[in-house]
């Protein structure tokens, strides 16, 4: 029997779930919906034109600038996992999602979350190593070694991804199949289980634990130990010049990890469905597209004007 979803009618396979979204119809949120697609539009944009750029300037052709040029894939794959589907059942009503559906946006969602967390710790021991042991560089941060991290961030995060997605879509969950979100998330999801889900979201908060803290503690330590070093360098110049390639991964670091430490490690009693939402929003669509303006405006402004020059000669 179809169900009336938003005065609509839409045949809905009894197996599906409902995304009741991120907005309603009202005038203000049709604006906000409109921001929401320029923002993940820009994000998109920046990304990619952030890994052209990486390509096409041989400059750039650094380990740093590789884990960067992945950090942007990263970022454009989860605006993809979740803003065309958000905007289909925005603009269409029909927001129902099959289960395969459901279970591909979760392993997605912490695949690429997942491997950021990791990434981002590649790119802090790559900035300690740059700014504490600069002679020695070449050696302790050759190519082999980047590209080892690299695959080491995809593979951790999609093993995540698939053990929380096969776990919580086991589960029997009742009649009632809305989920109160604008994408699917294996701790929103495991709410409408009709069973006993304690052990699975305690494994489930400590992966968070090791895929969240983990990475974070190597961050802190990477950066204070740069911190000490810069502190006691005897020029002024120098110490402008490590803080300036320091800071964009600092602000990046403390944008994706407040927001993921939020979600994921909060108390149960504390969740808010409506909270939840507006953080996802956060590290899923507004981050992605201050990454690339960050490092940009930081690290590669030159090479982006040399780019554009370029491209205007031709």
């Amino acid at each position: 029997k179809p169900e009336i979803r938003e005065n609509n009618w839409i045949p809905l396979d009894l197996s599906d779930f409902i995304l009741l979204g991120l907005l309603g119809h009202s005038r203000a949120q049709q604006f906000l919906f409109g921001m929401v697609l320029t923002i993940a539009f820009m994000a998109l944009v920046g990304n990619a034109l952030m890994i052209l750029l990486i390509q096409w300037d041989l400059r750039l052709h650094t380990p740093m600038y590789f884990l960067l040029s992945q950090l942007s894939l990263m970022d454009a794959m989860l605006v993809s996992t979740t803003v065309p589907k958000m905007a289909a059942d925005y603009l269409t009503g029909i927001k129902s999602i099959s289960l395969a559906g459901c279970g591909l946006q979760i392993f997605f969602l912490l695949t690429l979350g997942g491997g950021e967390c990791f990434l981002l710790a590649a790119m802090a021991y790559d900035r300690y190593v740059a700014v504490c042991h600069p002679l020695r560089y070449p050696m302790l941060m050759n190519w082999p070694l980047c590209l080892r991290m690299t695959m080491g961030s995809w593979f951790l995060g999609a093993a995540d991804g698939l053990m929380q997605a096969v776990v919580a879509l086991s589960f029997p969950f009742c009649s009632r199949r809305e989920i109160d979100h604008f994408f699917c998330e294996a701790p929103t999801l495991v709410r409408l289980a009709c069973a006993d889900t304690s052990v699975f979201e305690n494994v489930m908060y400590i992966c968070c634990v090791l895929m969240l803290l983990v990475p974070f503690c190597l961050i802190l330590t990477s950066y204070s130990l740069i911190l000490a070093a810069v502190l006691h360098m005897g020029s002024t110049e120098a110490r402008k010049k490590a803080f300036a390639t320091c800071s964009s991964h600092v602000a990046v670091v403390g944008l994706f990890y407040g927001a993921a430490i939020f979600i994921y490690m909060r108390p149960k009693s504390y969740r808010s469905a409506h909270h939840d939402k507006v953080v996802s929003a956060f590290y899923s669509i507004l981050t992605p597209m201050l990454n690339p303006l960050i490092y940009s405006l930081r690290n590669s402004e030159g090479a982006f004007r040399n780019w554009l020059g370029k491209t205007h000669a031709m």
